[in-house]
């Protein structure tokens, strides 16, 4: 019997000596979790302070604009500490790899200009409509593939470029309440027709879409009063409307490298038209212009002789649907 209790009285104290360390084990365990955790909370606002210098290191004062500036550095995202810096006026990035515009940009209510070319930016937040004070957008040479309809909300927007973004093809109908918007460039993206919100933009002068898909132009362009600059080389027109004529303010038009047959003769009467281009068409009629004196490096001949080319094409083949037209009355 006494043998038996002493065995027993060791298994007892084995059992308590392993319960006691593994409740050891679990208080070092939890005091090393609550230990790391505070030393995480202490390290926390130093990253913090570190990202905060870095970023105002980036920051720069010019002639009184408070200018967020990055340039060939390696940013694919903003850290959210910028949100400290409240104050920016303008965010210059570029050539950084930076894949999107954070959604706290919002909270940058002083912001006039977005400067974000040359990135990998895939889309822009709707937040965006949030900056009232926004002037200029641009966000050209990047991967947009569409454009939330909250940018119509940017009501002071002046100046948006989309250029070279490829797979860009429509813009959202709110676009068209963008009434101070003077500049647009939509060049080498996948636009086949021009937006119904760009041609009711009522203080659009400028207009880039060269390098789409365009088929035809709308009927209604001229509903674009203000313009006076509009690039649509590199596209597949085959046709121009007559309305086109009726852009009384147009003086640059560029058509090179389209599908055009035809020049409207209506265009003849476009006395403001300064400069245009019409190379590299497959026009009804070949013909070439009197010897005139044009130097390579005189600016203004190279306008005038495209101008001319257009003036003397339209003359040119008026007369010759004139003859076509006698000559099936002669023989009639």
């Amino acid at each position: 019997m006494t043998g038996v209790a002493k065995c027993i009285g060791s298994v007892s104290s084995i059992k308590e000596i392993w319960e006691k360390r593994i409740k050891k084990s679990k208080e070092d365990l939890q005091k090393e979790k609550r230990t790391k955790g505070a030393v995480g909370r202490l390290a926390q606002p130093w990253e913090d302070r570190i990202v905060l210098a870095k970023l105002r290191d980036r920051v720069v004062i010019e002639e009184g604009r408070v200018i967020f500036r990055i340039e060939k550095e390696e940013w694919k995202t903003i850290p959210p500490s910028l949100i400290h810096l409240p104050h920016i006026h303008e965010w210059q990035i570029h050539k950084a790899g930076l894949q999107k515009i954070p959604h706290f940009i919002a909270s940058f209510e002083n912001v006039t200009v977005l400067n974000l070319s040359r990135n990998a930016i895939t889309d822009i937040p709707k937040e965006i409509g949030k900056l009232a004070r926004l002037r200029e957008l641009l966000v050209s040479y990047n991967r947009v593939q569409s454009l939330p309809k909250e940018l119509g909300c940017c009501e002071n927007l002046e100046k948006l470029d989309l250029a070279m973004n490829r797979d860009l093809d429509e813009l959202p109908t709110e676009l068209r309440n963008l009434k101070k918007l003077y500049h647009l460039d939509l060049s080498m993206n996948k636009f086949t027709a021009i937006p119904d919100c760009v041609v009711t933009l009522p203080a659009l002068e400028w207009l880039d879409m060269g390098g789409n898909q365009l088929q035809s132009l709308p009927d209604n362009i001229h509903r674009m009063e203000k313009l006076h600059t509009l690039w649509l080389q590199r596209n597949q027109l085959e046709y121009l409307p007559d309305n086109i004529s009726y852009m009384h303010r147009l003086d640059t038009l560029v058509l090179s490298n389209n599908k055009l047959r035809d020049i409207p003769s209506l265009m003849e009467g476009m006395s403001n038209l300064r400069f245009v281009n019409f190379r590299d068409n497959p026009l009804t009629f070949e013909m070439e212009l009197p010897a005139l004196n044009i130097s390579d490096e005189d600016e203004d001949s190279q306008e005038m002789f495209g101008r001319e080319f257009m003036h003397f094409y339209i003359q040119e083949a008026r007369k010759r649907v004139y003859a076509v037209l006698n000559m099936h009355c002669v023989i009639r």
